[in-house]
Order: structure tokens, then sequence, then C-alpha cells
């Protein structure tokens, strides 16, 4: 009788263990190739530094390496992030099945040293004891496929475990060559001589435009009613007004970033802006959306740092709240020149993987896209490729 009890509690726990495994769990080791794949991205954006060292074009080059760093950053925290859900997934599926998995093991256990004859009985006789020995040899290959399962899923934890420090060691070496990239920058853009420019606007005017204005809409209103010729020798506008309006849509955002508030949405305080304000993470390189002349640069009110551009006549591109700004008034900057640096401290390796892993927000840094014709805002989302509805 023993064995005929022992038979039925392993088989009301066998449905349980060998159910098929969740379809995330089946999806195999992805969120740890993805995260591999991130981490060779960052690794290859570290060795085309020494290649900007030497290139001619610094400036150009230095760019690329960093926005190559911060793609390769935001695929890491990516795939990190999925490894890290993936093996909270395996962990939690262990622990719901643990009970099961404890109570067969016992059953099979004490199968195991049960005395020799008592594992011919059976309550209902021999038909009985043969009917459990078919049920127990169909079982048995089962449970093997399961304990192959769970042995593929340790396997990926420990894969996931050692990407993780094979990452955190990445990290070290990036964290400090991008900062060297990112000083080798400033430092080519000051040597740098050969932008073309404009002449600039009366220094005067402009002091005057910066002591009379309160509000940033009054002083981009004022700036755009004062003129600035190009001598007979000079470029003059970067870009025509019809090709301007014709890039509507494509233009790449100047950062790296993801929108907290569109134009025209209250902020905590009820406060409503014609801008788009993006979160970035800190240190991060903001770039010309497009070619420009840069009219103003340097501190404005509470914005921090501001950039305005003039990528076409009658248009003003309002960049504000960066911490560094490159360029001076009147330079004209191709699509893509380097115009400053957000602000805030670049997370370590230990602290960037723990916000990987639990998929909290690094972004900590918030920068204000304003475009204007003339006097007038218009909404900037409509002109930018990744915000456009």
């Amino acid at each position: 009788m023993l064995h005929g009890v022992l038979i039925v509690i392993a088989l009301a726990a066998a449905p349980v263990l060998l159910s098929p495994l969740p379809a995330q769990a089946q999806s195999g080791a992805g969120a740890a190739e993805a995260a591999e794949h991130a981490t060779r991205e960052l690794q290859e954006a570290i060795e085309a530094l020494s290649e900007a060292e030497a290139a001619r074009d610094r400036v150009a080059a230095l760019s690329r390496t960093i926005a190559a760093y911060e793609e390769g950053l935001a695929a890491l925290r990516d795939g990190l992030r999925r490894a890290a859900i993936r093996e909270t997934a395996i962990r939690r599926q262990f622990d719901a099945r643990s009970a099961d998995l404890s109570q067969l093991l016992g059953v099979l256990a004490t199968v195991e040293r049960t005395d020799g004859p008592l594992l011919l009985l059976h309550p209902s006789g021999p038909l009985g004891t043969a009917r459990s020995g078919m049920m127990l040899a169909e079982v048995a290959p089962a449970l093997a496929a399961e304990a192959t399962a769970i042995r593929a899923n340790l396997e990926e934890i420990a894969m996931i475990r050692a990407l993780q420090e094979s990452a955190a060691h990445t990290l070290e070496a990036g964290l400090v060559q991008v900062q060297q990239a990112r000083v080798a920058l400033a430092q080519a853009i000051a040597d740098r001589r050969d932008l073309p420019q404009r002449i600039v606007d009366d220094p005067e005017a402009l002091r005057a435009l910066l002591d009379s204005a309160d509000t940033l809409d009054s002083f981009a209103s004022g700036l755009a009613g004062i003129a600035l010729p190009g001598d007979e020798g000079a470029p003059g506008d970067t870009t025509s007004t019809a090709a301007f309006e014709a890039a509507r849509g494509t233009l790449p955002l100047p950062v790296q970033g993801t929108v907290l508030r569109r134009a025209g949405e209250a902020d905590a305080a009820g406060i409503r802006r014609p801008g788009l304000l993006l979160a970035t993470r800190p240190r991060a390189l903001v770039t010309a959306p497009s070619a420009a002349t840069i009219r103003y640069r340097g501190p404005l009110l509470d914005y921090g740092n501001v950039m305005i551009l003039e990528p076409a006549e009658g248009y003003l591109l309002v960049i504000a709240g960066l911490d560094i700004v490159y360029g001076d008034v009147g330079e004209v900057v191709p699509e893509g020149t380097p115009l400053g640096l957000m602000g805030g401290q670049e997370p370590g390796a230990e602290e960037f993987l723990v916000l990987a892993r639990q998929g909290s927000g690094d972004r900590t840094e918030t920068l204000y896209i304003e475009l204007r014709q003339g006097a007038e805002p218009l909404d900037p989302a409509a002109w930018f490729a990744q915000t456009r509805e």
C-alpha cells in the first residue's frame, strides 16, 4: 500500500513540474545575447578613440566617438535590464515550483529507500502495480527533460552574471576614455579656425537685449529683430528657407533623450511652454540638428547655458539647459557639429550597473528645445524624426 500512495503523490506533483515553461522563459538567452552585443558595441566605441586622436578632422572624429559611446551605453543599459528581468523570471519560477520539486524529490527518495518486496505491492494488486510502473516509465523521460531545462536556466543565470562582470570592466575603461574624448573635443574645437564666419550682431545691441529681456520669449523675439547681415565674402545663410522647411519631420534630435513634455503641456507648476522638454543622461553630447549660424550662446535667465541657432532666414532654434557650450556667435556650423555638453555627474561603473539592472531612470538632466519663425513659436516636435506624430 505504501508503494501505491507514493506513486499517487508523485504523479500528482508531476503535472505541475512538467508543464511547459512560460513564453518568456522559452525565449532562451536572447536578453543575455543582447547585453553581450551591446558590450561589444561599447568596446568598439572605446577602440575608435585612438583613431579619432589621429584623425585630421578631430572634431568630427571625436564627436562620432562620443556619440558611438553614448549609443553603446544605451544599448548596454537595455541589454542589462532585459538580462536582469530574465534572471528574475527564472528565479521566481524556481521559487514558485520549489515546493512541488521538493515534494517529488522526497517521494522519489522514499521510494528508493523502500524495501524491495514492498515495491511489488499495490492496493489494487498486480495489475495496479503494472500500471503504476508504466506511468512511472512515462514520467521518467519528462523528469529528465525538466532537469535539462533547469540546468539550462542555471547556466543562463551564470552567463548573465559573467556578462555583468564583463560589462563592469568595459565600463571602467570606457568612462575614463570618453572623459578624455570630451576634454579632447573641447580642445579641438578651441583650436579649430576653419569654420566660416558671418558678421556678428552689434555687441551693444545684444548686451542691451540681454539686460532688458525678462523672459526667453522676449529675448528670442528681440534677437529675431536684430539683423545679421553676411558680408559679401561670407557664405550667408547655411540653409535656404525652402530647404529647411523641406527637412520638416526628418531632423535628428540634438541629444539622445526621451520626451518629458510636449509643446503646450503643463509642468508641475501649471506652466505651459511652447517647446519640447527632453530628459537626457548626464554629460550627454548636444549637436546641431541642422546646419545653422550661431546667433547667441551663453547663460540666459534661469535656463542655464542657451544656444540659439539660425538654421534658415526667419527661423530660430533655441536649445536651453546646457552646462558647457562650444562655438562663437557668428560661426556657421554644419549639421552634427558639437554645441556643448549636458550637466550632471556621470555614474560610475558600479552605479551604472545597479541602475541598469533595476531599470530605474538615469536621465536626470533636461534640455529645452524651442523653434520660432520670426516672433511666433512653432511646435518643434513636428520637425524632428523621433518626435513627429
